[in-house]
This record gives structure tokens, C-alpha cells and sequence, in this order.
């Protein structure tokens, strides 16, 4: 069953086509990758999906239904949630703030409510930090709630900003290059935190990733990009050793020899 579409999806910037005319269909509860050397437009790819770019032409389809020109807020509220490749944490707020700033979306409580502290305001307030602190468990940062986020180590930061995105109760969680600038240690702690978020909660995964390791491990699906189109999508293996990744990776010479570690 196919969660989220996109179809002959493009995005120009001036005479520059950095995503043209990519089609693929992300199954619902698996782990997918969006692969492909850089400036392939994965990032933008990203972007697109969640309403921070508009497209100029195709379709974007969340539970077969229409995304394109929905605000990115609504896009979140619908279900999809992302991280980003350079980490965006509120720096000065505690990592307890930094996931209940994620749960913002579902709250009833106006502003009138806050600015009185009204018993439904003041219920719905411990909720959300009960709700946070789960998720901080969750990822493993619970003793970690009443720090700054901009003092954590940057695999724990990585990890907060995983714990945000779920606060907003995503049915599909985009990460863009979850594992960039952790220590071996480190990734595989985030592979093994990937995999309990698509078994435990269900969640459909997208990922953008460099390390190869890490998506053969991870992926049951895999998009190829190179220059904005699509070269190739399939299962781990078939994207291993397909000639056209291969060379958009290695070169001629490397296609030539036929596999990709």
C-alpha cells in the first residue's frame, strides 16, 4: 500500500531543473532512501514534499490525496514530519521545550488560555510534557530534559530533533542524513533507533543519506537521483549493482567493475 506519491514532480530555480519529473511510490510502514551524489536534488526533493517549495509541475499525494500548495504547517499537521541536514534546535530552550514545541500543532488552547493559565490550559500543558518525556525516553535523552539543547553532544542533538519531528505524531518521518557527523557509535545507535520507529510506532521512513552502509542496512526500498531525475529505484541489492548508480557514483570505470559498497 502506497502512503505517500509523488508523479512527474519538478522544480526549477531560474534556468536550473533541480528536481524533473521524478515518479515514485513510498510504501506505507517501510524504510525508503533518496540516494544520489551531491547536487543529485535530494534536499530540494525534501522541500518539495513539505510545502517549503512550491512545484512547478506534478503531483504530491498523502494518503491519496493532494498536498500541493498546502502551507508547510498544514503538511505537518496532515501527518508528514522531517529533519533537516543541518540541525535546527531552539538552542536556548531546554530539550524538554524542544520536543514540546513539536506537539504546538495538536493543542486545543488558544493564546487567550495560556496568557490566563486556565485549568484546561494547565491540564493540557502537563500532558504534553508527560507525552514529551516519553519521547525523550524513547530516543534515550530523558536525563537530558532540563539541558540546553545547543549543550548536547551532536549525536544527541541529532536524536532531539527526531524526537520533535515524532512529537508532532507524523505518519511519515523524512530524515535528511540523520547519521551526517556522528561517530560509529553513534550510527549505529540511530540505526537501531530507525528500525524501532518503523516497527515499534508504525511510522513510514524517508530517508537521505550518504553512508552506504547505512542505507543497505536500513532500506527495504531505494530512489536513485542524478542531476534531478530519477536513475534507478529498487531493492538494496538490485541498487548495488545497477551500472547507471554505480557510474553517477564512481565513473565509467568503477560501472564497469559492477558493484557499489
Amino acid at each position: 500500500m502506497t502512503i505517500l506519491k509523488v508523479a512527474k514532480l519538478v522544480k526549477r530555480f531560474g534556468g536550473l531543473t533541480a528536481v524533473d519529473g521524478v515518479d515514485f511510490a513510498f510504501p506505507k510502514g517501510k524504510i525508503s532512501a533518496v540516494i544520489g551524489p551531491n547536487g543529485a536534488g535530494k534536499t530540494t526533493f525534501f522541500n518539495v514534499i513539505t510545502g517549503i517549495y512550491k512545484p512547478d509541475e506534478g503531483e504530491i499525494e498523502l494518503d491519496g490525496k493532494s498536498i500541493v500548495n498546502v502551507k508547510p504547517h498544514l503538511i505537518t499537521s496532515r501527518g508528514i514530519a522531517r529533519t533537516f541536514q543541518n540541525i535546527r534546535l531552539f538552542g536556548s530552550m531546554t530539550v524538554l521545550e524542544n520536543v514540546m514545541v513539536g506537539m504546538h500543532i495538536h493543542l486545543k488552547t488558544g493564546l487567550f488560555g495560556t496568557l490566563l493559565r486556565l485549568p484546561r490550559n494547565r491540564a493540557e500543558e502537563k500532558r504534553s510534557q508527560e507525552e514529551a518525556y516519553r519521547l525523550l525516553e524513547y530516543v534515550g535523552l530523558e536525563s537530558l530534559l532540563n539541558e540546553q539543547a545547543n549543550s548536547l553532544s551532536y549525536g544527541a542533538q541529532r536524536r532531539l530533533e527526531i524526537a520533535r519531528a515524532l512529537a508532532t505524531r507524523p505518519k511519515v518521518l523524512l530524515l535528511d542524513e540523520p547519521a551526517a557527523g556522528m561517530n560509529p557509535r553513534e550510527t549505529v545507535d540511530l540505526i537501531g533507533l530507525i528500525k524501532r520507529i518503523r516497527q515499534e510506532l508504525e511510522i513510514t521512513i524517508i530517508l537521505i543519506e550518504h553512508d552506504m552502509r547505512l542505507v543497505m542496512e536500513l532500506s527495504d526500498h531505494i530512489l536513485v537521483l542524478d542531476y534531478g531525475t530519477k536513475i534507478a529505484e529498487g531493492i538494496p541489492e538490485e541498487i548495488r549493482t545497477n551500472p547507471r548508480v554505480i557510474e553517477a557514483y564512481l565513473g565509467k570505470s568503477a560501472a564497469q567493475q559492477g558493484v557499489i559498497s
